[in-house]
């Protein structure tokens, strides 16, 4: 007898609003503009179902200048809970800089960690559950933690009127061997969990509509594993450099809504998501809101604020 099923998953965190965050995708995307940029935000994915992915993000870059030459630095830190496991990650980037047809060329490395727990202790089986065995050795019964070193690298190109780029996260596809939290019994199961290679391709531009005070931003995320692709397609219009609305598309996943806004350096933003396939009966959507604030950085070789000493006017 011979049964065949279709699955797909993913070994980075999922976001509508994936074009505010972009160093979480590609370490290039660092100190593309004179200010340090923070965000901050949630995700709660498939809203009524128990136990569903849950996600936490916070980054920040800004540019620098070191021996006459423009650099970019950012940090990332997930954490993200769905079912019994839950994983933080951490990054550091850095990212080198030079002008190229009218546009930067930024090249960027990331390097971190990534650290595993599943919760064995709370692994629930039915009595005279046909599907689950109670002494299955691939369900750990105790609770187990894991952690590797974490690789990231990519490229991106800004110009005044779009931005492109290619990344690679996870590159040294690192691997997590879990052992169990107490250390008590030396006879307990360790398993191993690898974080697959996974490559990205980011695109956007920012189109302005003649005679009025609008923009026209669409984008783009693309995503495999080499073994499953996916893409995604945002089209978001701004008014004034203040107000944002858009749509979105997900291959096979779901439509969603993005709405934001930007006053005096702060920014908000709020997506919803609305699944398209049949997760749909279980689920009302996904929720997802980022804030975040920008600060103006002064990286001219001359000091404006510079002042005469009193004791020589």
């Amino acid at each position: 007898m011979l049964a065949g099923a279709k699955a797909n998953a993913q070994s980075d965190a999922q976001f509508s609003q994936y074009y505010e965050i972009q160093n979480y995708y590609n370490a290039g995307a660092i100190g593309t503009t004179d200010l340090l940029k923070i965000r901050g935000g949630a995700r709660l994915q498939w809203v009524g179902i128990k136990k569903a992915p849950q996600t936490f993000l916070v980054a920040a870059d800004m540019p620098f200048k070191f021996l006459g030459k423009r650099f970019g630095t950012g940090i990332v830190m997930q954490q993200e809970s769905m079912g019994l496991f839950s994983s933080l990650t951490l990054g550091a980037q850095i990212a080198y800089k030079l002008k190229l047809f009218k546009g930067t060329l930024s090249i960027g490395a990331q390097i971190g960690f990534i650290d595993q727990s599943f919760k064995g202790t709370e692994v629930y089986i039915p009595d005279g559950d046909d599907y689950h065995q109670p002494d299955d050795n691939a369900i750990p019964k105790q609770d187990i933690r894991g952690n590797a070193f974490d690789v990231g690298a990519g490229i991106l190109y800004t110009h005044k009127w779009f931005w492109a780029g290619v990344s690679g996260t996870h590159l040294n596809s690192p691997s997590m061997k879990m052992n169990a939290e107490s250390g008590e019994n030396g006879n307990e199961k360790n398993y191993e969990f690898q974080m697959g290679r996974t490559l990205y391709f980011m695109a956007g531009s920012n189109i302005p509509v003649k005679n009025t005070l609008f923009e026209v931003m669409p984008s783009v995320l693309v995503k495999t594993d080499f073994t499953f692709t996916t893409w995604e397609a945002t089209a978001r219009c701004r008014y004034n450099k203040f107000l944002t609305a858009g749509l979105g598309y997900r291959w096979n996943d779901a439509i969603y809504l993005v709405l934001s806004a930007e006053f005096k350096n702060f920014y908000i933003g709020y997506s919803y998501d609305y699944p398209t396939s049949a997760i749909a009966k279980a689920s009302s959507g996904s929720h997802e809101i980022f804030a975040g604030y920008s600060l103006k950085l002064d990286l001219s070789d001359k000091n404006k604020h510079r002042h005469k000493s009193i004791r020589i006017m």
